[in-house]
């Protein structure tokens, strides 16, 4: 059976734990949310031409392309 704590001890643990964090810099946050919104833009772009070509198969399959 685990041990109950009071609130204030839950308060104390928590910061105990969130001072053992080591929390990135600035610098390390803009770079990595570039990067994020850089693989964002290559995504974006890889499905629209997975799309645009499964679409002309698809057209071309049924007989409705052009």
């Amino acid at each position: 059976m685990m041990a109950k704590t009071t609130p204030g001890e839950f308060v104390r643990q928590v910061r105990q734990e969130g001072a053992k964090v080591t929390w990135p810099t600035p610098k390390e946050t803009s770079i990595t949310s570039v990067m994020v919104f850089i693989m964002v833009v290559i995504m974006a772009i890889f499905f629209l031409g997975v799309d645009f070509v499964l679409n002309a198969g698809v057209q071309w399959i049924l007989g409705f392309g052009g």
